[in-house]
């Protein structure tokens, strides 16, 4: 087991890679799945369950199983036990993580990276729109991963057989641009997973929605999984009987009429959180392909004004969601730090032609 590479986002990876979530992946959902499963032999000497495990895992350290046991990813017999739990025949052990174990090779690769922020026990990068966070399903190389394998001199032979390479603790859509942390050891990795975990980190993004938001600010609640009826889409349950609890809180940062500038605080973290919810209360991400904001949804029939969105998709190649705040507790030191993020180029440039559109609008009807 390579003790380098833990990625707590909970739903799976894009499809599941073309279905990376604003947390968590955009991180941090409450299932909990087995990795490792050991059913002790009814020959079995009584010995402590890290001791166990530390001589049946072959590259796991100890040290590395007693922070598991601490943050409760180890269990006997479906039960949370401490590191002098001694086992005994008959006893199940399981290593679960809130997250699907997945295998994939990864190697590293020199790819420039926007570091904001890096110490001894986290780094804090702005990923650009347009970069894979993790391999796989038709990314398998230029990914966000290879280039943090690059940068902490983490090497993986071709015959390596363990999917986890890299300290990822959450991840962000391909489309989507903005702030990650990443561990740099053990101890940062369990650290900021509890903290995902819980939904202690702060997590703000600024998007552009189609249409006039009607309040200034407020929440939306409903639970998020799977489209059935197209597995790369997810959607909301509204009735509670199916998918993950999300809660999405918003406010207000500018109206152009046909769209609304929002900014948005995550409570939680599902997969495509944002893009689903506001796609469900009928107000879709600008230029979102995959949640119907890749058409006009809002505005006037007239062909001048098409051609005017049709300029704004070329201008903003992908949906309009930007992660530009992270805030979490740092592992070592226990104190808040918090890190914001300009918006790029091609966000603002957006804001900046609505801006401008809607200021001419208005001239417009008051001179008429």
């Amino acid at each position: 087991m390579d003790n380098r590479y833990f990625d707590f986002d909970g739903d799976p990876v894009e499809d599941v890679m073309a279905c990376e979530g604003e947390a968590a992946y955009e991180d941090e959902q409450q299932e909990m799945f087995e990795h490792y499963r050991f059913d002790i032999s009814a020959g079995q000497v009584p010995m402590r369950v890290d001791k166990y495990l530390s001589t049946h895992m072959e590259y796991t350290s100890r040290h590395r199983i007693q922070l598991a046991i601490k943050a409760e990813y180890i269990r006997v017999n479906d039960k949370i036990v401490k590191a002098n739990y001694v086992i005994r025949p008959g006893d199940v052990i399981k290593f679960v993580m809130p997250y699907q174990r997945r295998g994939l090779e990864i190697l590293p690769e020199d790819i420039p990276l926007n570091i904001v922020y890096e110490d001894d026990d986290v780094l804090v990068l702005n990923k650009e729109a347009g970069m894979v966070v993790h391999p796989g399903h038709g990314h398998f190389s230029g990914t966000l991963v290879n280039a943090l394998a690059h940068h902490l001199g983490i090497s993986q032979g071709a015959d390596a057989e363990d999917e986890r390479m890299g300290v990822l603790v959450h991840r962000i859509d391909k489309d989507t641009s903005g702030l990650l942390v990443v561990a740099k050891n053990d101890e940062a990795q369990l650290d900021l997973a509890k903290q995902f975990f819980v939904h202690s980190i702060e997590r703000r993004y600024v998007a552009i929605v189609w249409g006039n938001v009607k309040d200034d600010e407020g929440t939306i609640i409903g639970n998020i999984g799977r489209d059935p009826n197209d597995r790369m889409r997810f959607k909301v349950f509204p009735d509670g009987d199916y998918g993950k609890h999300a809660v999405t809180h918003y406010r207000v940062l500018e109206r152009f009429g046909y769209v609304t500038v929002v900014e948005c605080r995550l409570e939680t973290g599902r997969t495509h959180q944002i893009r689903v919810h506001f796609n469900w209360i009928g107000h879709p991400l600008f230029n979102d392909e995959r949640y119907d904001g890749a058409e006009i949804r809002k505005g006037t029939i007239y062909a001048k004004y098409r051609q005017f969105i049709e300029n704004c998709f070329k201008l903003l190649p992908r949906q309009a969601l930007h992660a530009k705040t992270l805030g979490f507790v740092h592992p070592r030191t226990k104190q808040m730090i918090r890190f914001d993020s300009d918006l790029p180029s091609d966000m603002q440039a957006l804001i900046d032609k609505w801006r401008k559109y809607s200021e001419n609008m208005t001239q417009f009807l008051e001179e008429e």
